[in-house]
């Protein structure tokens, strides 16, 4: 055998085993700098031998696939979801109900926490991973594998060489949880609501990368499906998942009986908070596989399972005061300072009030007694208010018309309950601006993550975006800053100045305009052209673009009406920030010169940008809008208005044949 196949194989079953020990069975053997060594050869012998890369090697955890969408998977039998009990007399009766259909005095149970998470199915043919999914309607899911396989305590390549398909739970620590929150508040992304909307929002990206670094982990819980083997009770298939690399449901108990069920329960209700995930409710199963087969299902739900779910805490407590949020998008959000109270197993000294309607709504006012839990145990909320307490001393709240930070006018957008500050230089929103800016996505400045950011602000380097490409001017300066050093501020200095050179979009990203996301930035940038234009852009021409919708196009017009926001830019053109879209081709000859295309649908060879800049590179124009100078339509899958208006005014429409065929003859 090849020595470098042997020693990559060789790794892989260490790397492996290592896995195991640390993911599932929570007992490493080796410290994280042996085990960083281990993987770090591994992929640099994969890299020089891509021959010897295998499907299974935990080098494939890392992620870096962007993928298109989620492929639909048809489920090989219905994956059915649980019926709810919620109190002692719903326990007994699904226990008498269990010996009434088998004829039985006595059945034994087994109970298992249910994690609240998003419920995924795996697939392994010859004990090697090759396809997950979620559970969707189930009867259809969506295909995830590529993001599963990032998964650390998911095995790529079981103990055993079977065939198999097993459900399990993706959820997130509580811990994990509160520190990607952090990150994200940080950053000024929005928060998740709990751990599994994190879970499910981690495992729906297109960016596998992103999915890698997001702290999922599983519990697997049942055995759908199985080649060559056979068990007698749900224990027993559990302890087999374990044996052969799974990480199975924690605190798995045996009992007979609603009266030892519902102790379990009320155990729980009281002890869940000590645990390090979240669950809201027991899951409770006939042991006997038999049993089951017997018991059978119903169109929605087995007969042989129920999930008992706690009702949720709350705890009643007085609110002091309302305070306001600036966000980096601007919203301004109403937070409540509570006295302390410990609900679902932590301290709540604050709670999020949304905005100026759900205050409204429940006719909250300052002083009064609330009563407080926490939605999906997780996220402090007010959910009434204790209004016979109330004694005259309570006063009510009222949103501002200036921005608290700034002083600069509030906006409130027709149909939407959010109101924002228009300022993008406002202090409160400026350091989560900056984080914006800099970040990957935008543009792309390595090495100024937010410690260093704080820094520059609080030492008066920067007081906007603009500021940071005159830094080059500060050098001396940063290097003398506590942790900075040479290095690093050249490092940083080099990254700024090759962020000039970005193309539109990226900038048009940068600038946080609310509801403007990277792809609306792409397209702005390919229908417009220049920033120039975009500033100058009427809202018919805004909503003239593939996907502009109103909302997104009053938000551009707001954007810049805003002073602050038009000198933030006429700055950045100074620094020498590129203001225009990047024109990638020369013409190659001028067979479309003087035609103007415009183009609709889904085209499934080119995507957009490329085949604006192939009628470019032949002399032609492109343009967002029909009208009587457009001469050509180029027509994709499920075209809309953009057809319907061209068929009225009589222009040529071209499909994506036709077009390869012309460019084919040309080129």
């Amino acid at each position: 055998m090849n020595n470098h196949k042997k020693r990559i194989d060789e790794l892989i079953e260490i790397i492996n085993h290592h896995n195991y020990l640390y993911y599932v069975l929570d007992s490493p053997e080796i410290s994280d700098y042996e085990y960083d060594l281990l993987m770090r050869e591994l992929i640099e012998l994969e890299q020089a031998h891509p021959q010897y890369l295998r499907s299974d090697s935990p080098s494939q955890k890392v992620g870096g696939e962007i993928l298109k969408g989620f492929n639909e998977v048809i489920h090989s039998t219905q994956k059915l979801s649980l019926g709810n009990v919620f109190d002692e007399g719903d326990l007994r009766d699904f226990d008498n109900r269990i010996k009434r259909s088998l004829g039985v005095d006595e059945v034994e149970y087994a109970l298992e926490l249910k994690i609240d998470g998003l419920t995924v199915v795996l697939n392994y043919e010859k004990g090697v991973f090759v396809r997950g999914a979620t559970r969707g309607d189930g009867i259809r899911g969506e295909d995830i594998t590529a993001n599963l396989r990032t998964i650390k305590s998911i095995p790529l390549r079981l103990k055993e060489p079977v065939d198999l398909e097993v459900r399990g739970e993706v959820f997130i620590s509580k811990k994990d949880f509160e520190r990607l929150n952090a990150l994200r508040e940080e950053m000024g992304e929005p928060l998740f609501a709990n751990p599994r909307n994190a879970a499910a929002g981690s495992l729906r990206q297109l960016d596998t990368s992103i999915t890698a670094k997001r702290p999922l982990d599983i519990f697997v819980f049942n055995v759908e499906s199985i080649s060559g083997k056979s068990f007698q009770t749900h224990v027993e298939s559990l302890e087999y998942l374990k044996k052969i690399g799974f990480k199975i449901s924690p605190y798995l108990v045996i009992c007979k009986g609603w009266q030892d069920i519902y102790e379990q329960c009320n155990r729980w209700a009281d002890e869940r908070g000590s645990l390090s995930y979240e669950i809201d409710g027991l899951v409770i199963k006939v042991n006997d596989l038999r049993y089951r087969d017997l018991l059978g299902s119903t169109t929605k739900a087995p007969r042989w399972a129920v999930a008992y779910k706690f009702p949720p805490e709350k705890k009643k407590t007085r609110l002091k005061d309302i305070i306001l949020q600036v966000g980096r998008t601007g919203v301004i959000t109403p937070t409540a300072i509570l006295e302390p109270v410990r609900i679902a197993g932590s301290t709540v000294g604050r709670a999020t009030l949304h905005n100026e309607d759900y205050i409204r709504e429940k006719d909250i006012m300052i002083g009064d007694m609330v009563i407080l839990q926490k939605a999906g145990d997780v996220i402090p909320e007010i959910v009434e208010v204790v209004k016979s307490e109330r004694d005259g001393t309570q006063r009510a709240f009222e949103m501002p018309k200036h921005c608290p930070a700034c002083g600069s006018e509030v906006m409130r957008i027709d149909e939407e309950v959010a109101i924002r500050c228009t300022n993008a230089s406002c202090p409160a929103q400026l350091k989560r601006a900056l984080f914006h800016f800099v970040s990957r996505d935008a543009m792309n400045i390595e090495g100024l993550g937010p410690q260093i950011i704080t820094v520059l602000l609080d030492k008066g380097f920067i007081k906007d975006a603009a500021d940071l490409y005159l830094l080059k001017d500060r050098r001396e300066e940063l290097i003398q800053v506590e942790r900075m050093g040479e290095k690093s501020v050249d490092n940083m200095l080099n990254a700024i100045e090759k962020s000039k050179k970005n193309n539109l979009d990226r900038l048009i990203f940068g600038l946080g305009i609310r509801m403007i996301g990277q792809k609306a930035s792409r397209l702005l940038a390919e229908a417009f052209g220049s920033m120039d234009r975009i500033m100058e852009a009427t809202y018919e021409e805004l909503i003239s673009v593939e996907e502009i919708g109103n909302k997104m196009a009053e938000s551009i017009l707001a954007f810049f009406k805003v002073e602050e926001n038009l000198a933030l830019i006429d700055k950045l053109k100074k620094m020498g920030v590129n203001m225009e879209t990047e024109k990638k081709n020369i013409i190659q000859n001028e067979y479309f010169k003087g035609k103007t295309f415009v183009l609709t649908g889904a085209l499934t060879d080119f995507t957009r940008g490329k085949a604006k800049e192939i009628i470019e590179s032949f002399g032609g124009k492109v343009s967002s809008s029909v009208s009587k100078k457009t001469d050509y339509v180029l027509a994709g899958e499920e075209a809309g208005s953009k057809l319907q208006k061209a068929n009225e005014l009589g222009i040529t429409v071209i499909d994506e044949n036709t077009f390869k065929k012309w460019i084919e003859r040309r080129e």
